[in-house]
């Protein structure tokens, strides 16, 4: 009897220049967003404004998070890297609801 592979197609992997590009973009982006937190924060201290503190926690959420989940990812198993990618779609969606919420806020 006959083997029939379970998948018609080889499984496309892009290269490396293009999966080095997205992580180093994906690396400026949360140091930008980080450094945009700070900003903010350091706003929300100079002029006691509430908004401005809940923009810097949803910055922080949004991108700090992740940021620091990264690294756990390389080492974890994949039953790890599923709650790591949990957690982190958890924190990208509480620091845009945060974000939101500080937009909509009276100042």
């Amino acid at each position: 009897m006959e083997t029939v592979p379970l998948q018609l197609a080889e499984t496309f992997r892009p290269p490396d220049y293009v999966i080095l590009f997205s992580q180093l973009s994906g690396l400026a982006s949360a140091v930008i967003g980080l450094f945009i937190a700070y900003q903010a924060y350091r706003g929300y201290r100079r002029n006691d404004s509430r908004p401005m503190l809940f923009i810097a926690i949803g910055f922080f959420l949004t991108l700090g998070i992740p940021l620091a989940l990264f690294p756990a990812q390389l080492v974890l198993s994949t039953a790890g890297r599923t709650i790591a990618l949990v957690i982190q779609q958890c924190s990208q969606l509480a620091g845009l609801l945060t974000i939101l919420y500080a937009l909509r806020m009276e100042p």
